[in-house]
């Protein structure tokens, strides 16, 4: 699919720089789109590069970590931008527990941290969660690598099937979107995996309790302070609420589009990244529209950057920036965004304002793209 998208966009520059002088006699608007390379470099500001970023989270001293799922890392963004490894190595997909550079991993998504300074990724492709200590040492938490399925149960007798999204609760207990199966995992502190919502292997789109309830395709998943857990309902194209008694709500979405608005008269495409702020903005990655989309607590959907279908790379203001398949988000404490923007292979921040800026770029070259105004 990428490479049909690369195809696209070189065909489409070439075609502007074919008609120049209709661009000017017409008028058009012009959008600066980068074509930002993939890499795994380390080190500071333009000097670092990523490989299709999805997963994303911040810690309290205001540190980034990344899962970089086309490299098979994780990496840290420090609060002074600069980038290194965390576990991994840029290229080597596989499956090893161990040291940091020891580590593999393959196509790793959601991230989360705790308390303690410990890193949980949802190693994707390995179906297992993984645990990255405070001392960097790489540990299987739970699954079994390279077995899907669909079983509960403790540590290494549980199975899943391409978990996307994860997140913690106060108590240190973890919740995932367990992709491929459409429901959502707990994992207590103990270890123990059990279902809370969703029939393992059923894709569907009902409301409900527990197993009642169903998910298609559910990726991005977050929490809020009184421990209500929010999920991207990817393939349902909706923002569905789980409450810890397991009653499951539609908060915002129905079929597939791009309209802010109030509960189902909203429309998203193919949303994955979610995130809950310190003020209970619920943030939404709408990775199918190419925007950034909030929900308030009541479903009240409304776009904070980005126009809806194009896709591109431009910082700025609400509907002049440009992203391409927006994936991870996660907060900071002072409420801005961060974007996991895939494609682009970059990292951006929204502030609350919704000024949109790269926090780190790899080394590209700028094209214009007329877009004409008929």
């Amino acid at each position: 699919m990428q490479l049909n998208k690369l195809s696209a966009r070189l065909s489409l520059c070439l075609f502007a720089l074919m008609l120049t002088a209709c661009c000017r006699s017409s008028q058009p608007s012009c959008t600066t789109i980068d074509n930002t390379k993939a890499g795994s470099s380390e080190g500071s500001s333009g000097n670092a590069s990523f490989n299709q970023p999805a997963g994303i989270a911040t810690d309290l001293a205001g540190n980034l970590f990344v899962s970089d799922t086309g490299n098979n890392t994780v990496r840290k963004i420090t609060a002074a931008g600069v980038v290194t490894t965390v576990a991994g190595s840029a290229g080597n997909a596989g499956n090893k527990d161990g040291t940091a550079q020891q580590a593999r991993f393959s196509e790793p998504n959601g991230i989360a941290i705790d308390l303690a300074g410990n890193l949980y990724v949802a190693d994707t492709q390995n179906n297992t969660i993984r645990k990255i200590s405070s001392a960097g040492f790489i540990s299987t938490l739970a699954g079994s690598p390279g077995q899907a399925g669909r079983d509960d149960g403790s540590t290494g007798n549980a199975r899943f099937n391409q978990p996307w999204g994860i997140t913690l609760d106060a108590a240190g207990n973890l919740y995932v979107a367990d992709t491929g199966n459409n429901a959502i995992r707990k994992i207590t502190t103990t270890g123990l995996v059990s279902t809370i919502a969703g029939t393992p292997g059923f894709a569907g789109n009902s409301d409900g309790n527990g197993s009642g309830a169903q998910f298609n395709q559910p990726h991005g998943i977050a929490i809020d302070t009184s421990a209500n857990l929010y999920i991207a309902d990817t393939n349902n194209n909706t923002i569905r609420k789980l409450t810890q008694t397991g009653d499951v709500s539609t908060l915002a979405g129905d079929v597939a589009g791009n309209s802010d608005g109030s509960g189902q008269r909203a429309r998203f495409n193919q949303p994955i990244g979610i995130a809950v702020d310190s003020a209970g903005n619920i943030r939404v990655t709408d990775t199918g529209n190419q925007l950034i989309r909030n929900v308030s607590m009541s479903g009240v959907v409304n776009t904070i950057a980005g126009t809806a279908g194009i896709s591109g790379y431009t910082d700025g203001t609400g509907s002049n920036a440009r992203f391409d398949q927006p994936m991870g988000i996660a907060t900071d404490a002072a409420n801005n965004m961060y974007v996991a923007d895939t494609v682009n292979n970059v990292i951006r921040k929204i502030t609350t304002s919704g000024l949109v800026s790269t926090l780190l770029r790899g080394d590209g070259s700028s094209q214009c793209l007329c877009l004409f105004n008929f």
